[in-house]
């Protein structure tokens, strides 16, 4: 048995509560027989869900959009057009969903952490604070420290985000710890100690382990 085109329509009108009364009753009926129409029911109601919960933030197929449109349009008075879901369009937005509740969990642009750097013994006079912003092009790190002189030649500071395990992430190098931008591929959510070293230009990608400066990173 395959749903027609009409089941397909009246379908969608149980699942978003538009159907009409004299036709509920029927419609039950029918998919109280039918596993095939009792799953489409079930995509239907999925559908339903996924674009209320999702609103504008998901990028959906245009006939999804529209179908969308037409439920507001009904919420306001005016005629609604009807568009059947097919399990296809389901799974776009599903995936479309599933898309935007990634990007959440992980930050949205503007999200914020800091970390108070303190000194080290090889640098017991040093300070800084530093500010990490979520943006769309990765974590831009404004640093700002006292304490240090400047390096120049084949030296510098090298700053780093180290993660649970130890791993070395590396975020940028500057002469002077004043006002300086460095940018991060990674989230200080999962990396959360920031450090900044001194670095000769040897040829070696390695840190040199001579730590100046060194604090936690935190929720801003």
């Amino acid at each position: 048995m395959r749903t027609r085109r009409g089941d397909e329509e009246e379908l969608a009108a149980l699942a978003d509560g538009s159907i009409e009364s004299d036709r509920r009753a029927e419609l039950e009926a029918r998919i109280d027989g039918s596993p095939i129409l009792a799953d489409r029911l079930a995509e239907q109601e999925r559908a339903v869900a996924l674009l209320h919960g999702a609103g504008d933030e998901v990028d959906a197929p245009a006939g999804l959009r529209e179908r969308l449109d037409a439920q507001r349009s009904a919420r306001t008075g005016r005629s609604p057009r009807r568009l059947a879901l097919g399990g296809v369009a389901v799974a776009a937005v599903a995936a479309a969903a599933a898309a935007v509740a990634i990007v959440a969990s992980s930050g949205s642009p503007g999200t914020r952490f800091e970390a108070a750097l303190g000194p080290t013994p090889l640098a017991p006079g040093a300070h800084g604070d530093a500010t990490l912003t979520r943006t769309t092009s990765g974590w831009r790190i404004h640093l700002d420290a006292t304490g240090l002189p400047r390096l120049a030649g084949d030296r510098f500071y090298e700053a780093w985000l180290r993660g649970k395990s130890g791993v070395l992430i590396p975020v940028g190098t500057f002469n002077e710890p004043r006002n300086v931008t460095l940018w991060a591929g990674v989230s200080p959510a999962s990396y959360r100690v920031l450090t900044v070293t001194r670095e000769r230009a040897d040829g070696k990608q390695a840190s040199s382990g001579q730590k100046v400066l060194v604090g936690p990173v935190r929720t801003g």
